[in-house]
């Protein structure tokens, strides 16, 4: 008999059941499928298997479900059910469709929460760690969310949530172990990531708070081993004696830990999954998924002008009229004078006859709209942020590095309409933007704006957190997709004099 533990772990699923993709149907190894069929053919009676979180929100399914389906037992919840994991923890977009659904996904599942720092009406989700005994060793595991999620939510979603700070509760709950129980293991299970490279010691992105991986590998001693999520990146190693690993998202992969009881010896390795899918899995939302489909090929209108994205970073270099259309509907939705939208990663834009597929495959985000009060100065601290995305490498203008890697934050990058301007990306930070007018006319510090951004941006998202506190005008407390979609099938015909009015230049 194998006496040896393993740990199977999903992470950043996002709603990915079937193995295809939606934009084109082609097949991908990706989705709870074929999780479900690489778990099962893994597992035996010394396994853990447990989700990492971000479940309920990212694939045009999910979209269809919350928006059609929203009344009917939750789908996802049956799924992990199935599975049989063991434990679960919450991802920052589980959040995403508000209380009244989290609450119900988190009683409708038949294993524990491990989020121990999230409140909910001043009660803990989760007591502060489970204790499991496999193959005569006894271990404890714990999870934790990113505390970050006030600074990316809609208020209403998580009015009455309470999120503790994950370092120093994870601090607490491994000193709880060490004084109460004889745990030969200590597993946390963290939806965030690593704020700096265990290998070369460089920040990875902005030093936010979000991500404290390396911070708690680093300066707890007893942690044995930390499964992280959140940044969708491939990682696993070893850390001031702690093991981590940290899959791809969309479930194309298990992070898989085996610990050898008798040697103690830790193994981290990222498994891809099965080619095969689990039929059972799929079974649980296949009539869900026929409507989807009919759904996403509903037609919806027509457009005159070329809305595809054939290259995403010329789309971002010359401002792709995707982008135009975009505002222009954030325009009509809110009567705002400039309007900002990014161009998300992997966006294909419309076709020449528009359907919802087209509309769920670029606007991937479940956002509404905020109309905030700007100034001359503000708007152009902004535009300086947004700059920040571009660099010069080899006389070529190119992403700036931690934009582009271990995570793409390529949904960070605005493009304004309502103003024109000219980005010099060899000038130094914060002194880029070297034009900036309104209809040819010089921006002044003073003068005032009103600025329609999606609610991630307007609490400040992206680090953006200079229209955080600028005074709010109006909230669409609809799903832009929606209002996207209304726009298509009023105007039914979409036809515009094409807009290049950013300029990004070396």
């Amino acid at each position: 008999m194998n006496d040896k533990i393993k740990i199977l772990m999903t992470s950043d699923v996002h709603a990915y059941v079937f193995p295809y993709s939606y934009a084109d149907g082609k097949s991908e190894d990706h989705g709870f499928g074929k999780a479900a069929h690489t778990i099962k053919r893994l597992k035996d009676e010394n396994t853990i298997v447990i989700d990492n979180g971000d479940v309920l929100e990212g694939s045009p399914l999910a979209y269809y479900h919350f928006e059609k389906r929203r009344n009917e037992p939750n789908p996802f919840a049956k799924i992990l059910n199935a599975i049989g994991y063991d434990y679960f923890n919450l991802g920052n977009h589980d959040f995403n469709h508000g209380e009244d659904v989290l609450m119900d996904y988190i009683h409708s599942l038949n294993m524990p929460c491990v989020s121990a720092n999230v409140l909910y009406k001043g009660e803990a989700l989760s007591k502060p760690y489970h204790i499991r005994k496999i193959a005569g060793k006894t271990i404890a595991i714990f999870g934790l969310v990113t505390q970050h999620i006030p600074f990316w939510e809609k208020p209403e979603h998580i009015e009455h949530f309470e999120f503790e700070d994950a370092l120093e509760d994870a601090k607490k709950i491994c000193q709880l172990i060490k004084e109460n129980e004889h745990a030969d293991y200590v597993i946390g299970v963290y939806h965030g990531g690593f704020e700096t490279d265990p290998d070369t010691l460089e920040p990875k992105g902005a030093q936010t708070g979000e991500n404290k991986g390396y911070q708690m590998c680093t300066q707890i001693d007893n942690l044995d081993i930390l499964l992280c999520g959140h940044q969708h990146m491939e990682m696993c190693g070893t850390c001031s004696g702690t093991v981590y690993i940290q899959s791809a998202h969309n479930g194309r992969q298990i992070s898989y830990i085996e610990i050898d009881p008798e040697t103690n010896e830790i193994e981290a390795k990222l498994v891809d999954v099965d080619k095969e899918a689990d039929e059972e899995i799929l079974s649980i939302m296949a009539e869900e998924e026929k409507d989807c489909q009919k759904w996403l090929d509903q037609p919806l209108g027509t457009s005159k002008v070329d809305l595809l994205i054939k290259d995403e970073f010329d789309a971002r270099l010359h401002k792709s009229q995707v982008i135009t259309f975009l505002n222009n509907v954030c325009f009509e939705a809110t009567g705002a004078d400039i309007s900002a939208n990014a161009l998300f990663l992997f966006a294909k834009g419309f076709e020449k006859n528009i359907t919802m597929r087209d509309l769920v495959a670029t606007y991937v985000f479940p956002n509404s709209l905020v109309v905030k009060k700007i100034n001359g100065k503000i708007l152009r601290e902004y535009l300086e942020r947004d700059a920040m995305f571009w660099d010069v490498r080899d006389g070529k203008i190119v992403v700036e590095a931690h934009n582009d890697f271990p995570t793409p934050q390529h949904h960070n990058y605005d493009m304004l309409d309502g103003i024109e301007y000219t980005i010099k990306v060899s000038n130094p930070v914060g002194q880029r933007i070297t034009s900036l007018t309104r209809h040819g006319v010089p921006i002044k510090d003073e003068d005032e704006f009103s600025f329609v951004i999606n609610n991630y941006r307007a609490a400040g998202g992206g680090d953006y957190d200079m229209v955080k506190d600028a005074p709010t005008l109006k909230e669409i407390q609809r799903n832009v997709v929606e209002i996207i979609a209304d726009y298509i099938s009023k105007h039914k015909v979409i036809d515009f004099e094409p807009v290049n009015n950013i300029k990004v230049e070396i």
